[in-house]
């Protein structure tokens, strides 16, 4: 049993010697670390809640790729943001920008939670006038009734 042991060390000590720090896909770090930045801005648009930074969809692959491509061509990080949302729309960036077309996504939130806080003062009030006041005569008649201790 102890070669068995023996071979088993050797073959974990042969692949511990050949691992190594994973080589960057681009040759610049400075292209990754703005790859990086573009894509933690970006929304992936198959998992539509995770940043392209994030994401192992093939097509959040290929739009790293894409972005490494156009960094290495000399674009800059608006260039490549513009050329994002020319394709995919704003929707693609996590903060679209404030423009007539995304005042709904900007206030709609807050549209809501306005039309929700009204309704509710409205079913409050509409709940405290429920009780009618009585008439004189069944005031009369309340008055009347004897008085029953707890």
């Amino acid at each position: 049993m102890r070669p068995v042991l023996v071979m088993l060390l050797l073959v974990l000590a042969v692949f511990a010697a050949r691992a190594g720090e994973a080589p960057p896909l681009a040759e610049d770090p400075v292209v990754e670390q703005r790859l990086l930045a573009i894509a933690e801005e970006v929304r992936c648009l198959v998992c539509q809640n995770e940043s392209l930074a994030g994401s192992r969809a093939e097509l959040a692959l290929d739009l790293r790729r894409e972005i490494r491509h156009l960094l290495t061509q000399g674009k800059s990080d608006a260039e490549v943001l513009d050329f994002l949302v020319a394709r995919y729309g704003d929707f693609v960036r996590y903060r679209p920008p404030l423009k007539p077309t995304t005042w709904l996504l900007w206030g709609g939130p807050f549209a809501l939670l306005a039309a929700g806080l009204f309704g509710l003062v409205l079913f409050v009030r509409a709940r405290q006038g429920t009780g009618a006041a009585l008439t004189p005569e069944e005031q009369r008649e309340a008055a009347a009734l004897p008085d029953e201790g707890p």
